[in-house]
């Protein structure tokens, strides 16, 4: 690489492709704690809708009282600053009230996917007690019951458990009726030795007081435990403090030009995901209404909250847009008052983006980049300026970025494969227990190697090719598998796609491309056999030789993580 071609990461060559008046922001704006970042919004946005779910609308100033008896709750439970308080719930209010409330008594957030095994759960709180920290957790009453009663005596740094329900903030009538009909799951609370167990509204929101608890909150203390997907081994959870939050939503406001207002936001992303926990925490700080999405998967519901309150922005997975974009009545609504469609945590392709823009307006689709690491935005396409369908964006503010050849680490020229560097105000801490695994993740220099290989072009866009672990080799060339997903979901008879490498038996060291294919059902064929040669002449005649899939199996439905993504790591277990 020549001097030249090192030197144009240094001097962020990117910058002329910001939109006009965009410049890094001064450190110091962001020298504050998240529960801090909010007053203004519970003080003069009191009156205002702050949690639209089910039918039920709740203020900024009932969720100001709301999180002020969950943080005293925990006080009177003995919990102190950097204790530890899992939140395992799907998107109900309930998530939003401990949020806020678990930061506000000092105390640190972990989200804990409701999808996950009794198994990976016991691991996680567990992992989280590691040093002594007192651990709470915040459950649905019917994961207690299936899950935690199993799992609590393994648990010795489990000290308290708040029992909650997804029609708790529903009228009675409704509540009752959605448990006899299985809208709503059921479960009860018991005793459990050694562990204080409450449930939400009897022993909180009716017994304690709605007075701010006078705890100091500084932008050095940890705000989260987030945990990764445990895609490479067991799930390792990145120190977020409320710096590295705060900056990061104050960099991507500024790009956005998202301003304090009478607006509304939607997302099916949910809360113990960062992609969700971070778009929750930008309308908390802006005093924006959020739409309550607890199945994403009910695209019917995300229709009706859409009608209803004709939101700004609609943030998603790609996965959730393109079963969206099933719904009929979603081209049926008007979209003039929608401003922006973000997309991130996963490649979305090209042919569904233009869909989604037809049906919306074109121009309003954002594809982002992030990841738990970074709080989670470092990357994103302009929100004036030019944005490049199927790629991630520009760099943001305060970030600095590089591509390197992940083998030797050696700056790659503009225009060629590299590993994804970051590092910025924003990058976490470093792994919770990890040591060794932050030293892997984050550099001598304070930057974090993503695992994600992008091209970057002459104008600072970025587009993602693969994960480094999902790169394919085949006989020495190396195949971005989601570069050739890209290309055959174009065929009509693609619904979904997904490609993985297996072992060459022919040749040790060497793979052979899979696709495993979910068909289109309105796509007319003859046969497996007649379709899979028709997929495989197709890719010949649109990829390279060493792209085209040997091996299609055809799926009636590819796997998706519980964040709609598709899910790798479970094909890989098949084979």
């Amino acid at each position: 690489m020549t001097q030249e071609q090192a030197s144009k990461y240094a001097n962020k060559f990117w910058k002329k492709n910001w939109d006009d008046g965009l410049k890094d922001l001064d450190p110091s704006v962001w020298e504050k704690s998240f529960p801090d970042s909010l007053r203004k919004s519970f003080e003069q946005d009191s009156e205002k809708i702050a949690l639209a779910f089910l039918g039920v609308e709740i203020t900024f100033g009932e969720l100001e009282e709301y999180s002020n008896q969950f943080a005293n709750m925990l006080i009177d439970n003995g919990f102190e600053k950097g204790d530890v308080v899992g939140i395992n719930l799907p998107n109900i209010p309930e998530y939003v009230i401990a949020l806020v409330g678990t930061h506000k008594a000092g105390c640190i957030v972990s989200g804990v996917s409701p999808l996950m095994s009794a198994m990976q759960i016991e691991y996680q709180l567990n992992d989280l007690g590691a040093k002594g920290k007192k651990v709470a957790l915040v459950t649905l009453d019917a994961i207690f019951e299936a899950h935690i009663t199993k799992i609590a005596d393994k648990i010795p740094q489990l000290k308290l458990v708040v029992g909650a329900s997804v029609g708790g903030f529903l009228p009675k009538i409704k509540q009752v009726l959605g448990k006899l009909i299985g809208k709503i799951p059921k479960g009860k609370l018991i005793t459990l030795p050694g562990k204080n167990v409450i449930e939400f509204h009897k022993d909180i929101l009716n017994n304690y007081p709605t007075e701010r608890p006078d705890i100091k909150v500084t932008p050095d203390d940890l705000a989260y435990i987030q945990y990764t997907g445990g895609t490479t081994g067991p799930p390792k959870g990145a120190m977020l403090t409320h710096r590295n939050a705060v900056s990061d939503l104050l960099i991507v406001q500024s790009w956005l030009n998202w301003e304090r207002g009478n607006y509304y936001a939607l997302s099916g992303f949910p809360f113990f995901h960062i992609a969700g926990l971070f778009f929750c925490e930008n309308c908390l700080y802006l005093g924006w209404g959020q739409c309550l999405i607890p199945n994403p998967r009910d695209t019917k519901h995300i229709c009706d909250e859409l009608e209803k309150y004709t939101p700004t922005a609609l943030v998603n997975v790609p996965s959730l847009f393109q079963i969206l974009l099933k719904e009929p009545k979603f081209a049926e609504l008007d979209h003039s008052s929608l401003d922006v469609c973000i997309s991130a945590a996963s490649p979305f392709p090209k042919e569904s983006q233009v869909e989604l823009e037809k049906i919306v307006g074109e121009g309003k689709l954002l594809e982002v980049y992030g990841m738990t690491e970074c709080s989670p935005l470092t990357v994103m396409n302009p929100s004036k300026g030019e944005k490049k369908l199927g790629h991630i964006g520009l760099p943001i503010l305060n970030v600095d970025l590089k591509l390197v050849d992940p083998e030797t680490n050696k700056e790659v020229p503009v225009g060629e494969a590299g590993e994804i560097l970051v590092r910025g105000p924003m990058v976490m801490q470093g792994y919770y227990n990890k040591p060794q695994e932050t030293e892997k993740a984050i550099d001598k220099e304070g930057f974090m190697h993503t695992g994600d290989v992008a091209i970057i072009d002459e104008m600072g866009y970025l587009r993602i090719v693969d994960r480094t672990k999902d790169m394919i080799i085949v006989s020495g060339y190396k195949v971005f598998s989601s570069k050739v997903e890209d290309v055959l979901s174009k065929h009509p008879a693609v619904d979904l796609i997904a490609l993985i490498g297996v072992p060459n038996p022919d040749r040790p060291g060497s793979e052979i491309v899979k696709a495993y294919l979910q068909v289109d059902p309105s796509y007319e064929y003859e046969s497996e056999g007649d379709l899979k040669e028709e997929i495989q002449k197709y890719a010949s005649e649109n990829c390279a030789p060493y792209e085209v899939p040997k091996i299609i199996e055809f799926t009636k439905e590819i796997p998706l993580t519980a964040v709609g993504k598709i899910d790798k790591k479970v094909l890989r277990k098949t084979d």
